[in-house]
């Protein structure tokens, strides 16, 4: 090869690595707005909150789901008391005297954990007069 053509090579690597330069410009422009756009939405407290409720969604139906029937029993008295626990988180939300929809949300919660609790001793009071030997 000649000069001359080892010269044009060079010139159209040099405007091809110019070109490639200024796409991996372009990316990185790309890439730290798309970060600091993830970052802003990690920081929403409702995207964070959505998350987690999902995640516990998918906890909760796994583990009831592969729950052998013998566990029933303890896994009932386990959520009866998880309700309990919800029960004193909506009296505090629903404690302050003003009207707002935190106040309208705790009072729901205590009524759903109140209904959940009373029909778990229910179903307990049930499942363990199958037990019980006839007489």
């Amino acid at each position: 090869m000649d000069s001359n053509t080892l010269a044009g090579n060079a010139v159209k690597l040099a405007e091809e690595i110019q070109s490639v330069s200024v796409k991996a410009a372009t990316l990185a422009e790309e890439a730290t707005t798309l970060a600091i756009t993830t970052k802003e939405l990690a920081n929403e407290p409702f995207v964070f909150l959505f998350t987690i409720f999902v995640l516990a969604v998918f906890i909760g139906y796994y583990v009831v789901w592969s729950v052998t029937p013998a566990l029933h029993s303890p896994l009932m008295a386990i959520t009866n008391a998880i309700s309990s626990v919800i029960i004193v988180g909506a009296l505090i939300s629903a404690g302050p005297v003003e009207w707002n929809l935190a106040k309208i949300f705790g009072f729901i919660a205590v009524v759903l954990a109140s209904i959940n609790i009373f029909g778990g001793f229910i179903v307990t009071q049930r499942m363990l007069q199958m037990f019980r030997q006839k007489r």
